[in-house]
């Protein structure tokens, strides 16, 4: 894509997908312009991946096509909706990932009639994997925003009510499994292998049982089932895994961070 992107906020996230889409080559370094307050963060966004960084918007905003606003939900967006009313093109995109702030919020902030897409981003950006979400206004296209989101993983686009849903689920979903990882690892090494060896085996076990269901389409209770003789290995482990508090545990996490996620955009 040759479309010049400018970001407000150059914190973690904002250089996860910055990474991701020159290392893709989807942008090249001279079509990002990223502004932040820190100008410590400006000199290592720059000298590490050779995008143009400003300590004030009017150049950046004045030349983007896509305006990537990467600030915390606290931050003074009405002062940001400002200076892109200000100097930003009227066709220029909002592409917000700031978490919990509704597209008739960011509106209100950037022009009603400006395209604005809001995007949660997923975490997973450097390998390629993993969904963002994405909800469009009613002046925004997907194919504004596709080759640019498609930089750092894969996209669903959503219709907004299910945002915060889908950032507790989705893209909080590697924490769940991160955690679940590190557990299972660690029941090896509580059942007497080393350290190394149990982490080895379950990465193995994680990535592969994840192929095995994509690639015969089959449902997990149905592969438990070939796995699981009577009376044997596997179904014993399984009983005391179903007498624990294992799944109800995960779906009151999820549940905890989708209420987390609504919680934030109320502050």
């Amino acid at each position: 894509m040759n479309k010049q992107i400018h970001f407000i906020g150059g914190g973690q996230m904002a250089e996860a997908i910055i990474r991701a889409v020159i290392s893709n080559q989807t942008v090249s370094a001279g079509q990002i312009s990223v502004t932040d307050i820190n100008e410590a963060r400006l000199q290592f966004l720059s000298e590490t991946y050779g995008v143009k960084t400003e300590s004030s918007p009017e150049k950046g905003l004045a030349e983007a096509e896509l305006i990537v606003v990467a600030v915390r939900p606290q931050d003074n967006l009405a002062a940001l909706g400002q200076a892109v009313r200000g100097f930003a093109a009227p066709t220029a995109a909002i592409v917000s990932i700031v978490a919990g702030v509704t597209i008739e919020k960011l509106a209100g902030f950037f022009g009603a009639e400006r395209p604005i897409i809001r995007v949660i981003p997923n975490t997973l950006t450097d390998t390629g994997y993993g969904y963002s979400g994405v909800a469009l206004n009613a002046y925004a296209t997907q194919g504004q925003v596709d080759d640019f989101l498609l930089g750092f993983g894969k996209v669903q686009y959503l219709d907004e009510a299910l945002i915060d849903i889908f950032t507790g689920y989705g893209v909080a979903g590697p924490n769940y499994i991160y955690y679940f990882i590190e557990s299972l690892a660690d029941a090896g090494v509580l059942a007497g292998l080393p350290r190394e060896q149990a982490w080895n085996v379950a990465l193995e076990n994680v990535f592969g049982a994840v192929v095995m269901l994509k690639q015969t389409g089959l449902h997990p209770r149905q592969l438990l089932d070939i796995n699981n003789s009577p009376g044997g290995v596997g179904i014993h482990g399984l009983y005391e895994l179903n007498n624990s508090d294992f799944a109800a545990g995960l779906q009151r996490s999820v549940l905890a961070a989708v209420k987390r996620t609504t919680e934030l955009g109320a502050e």
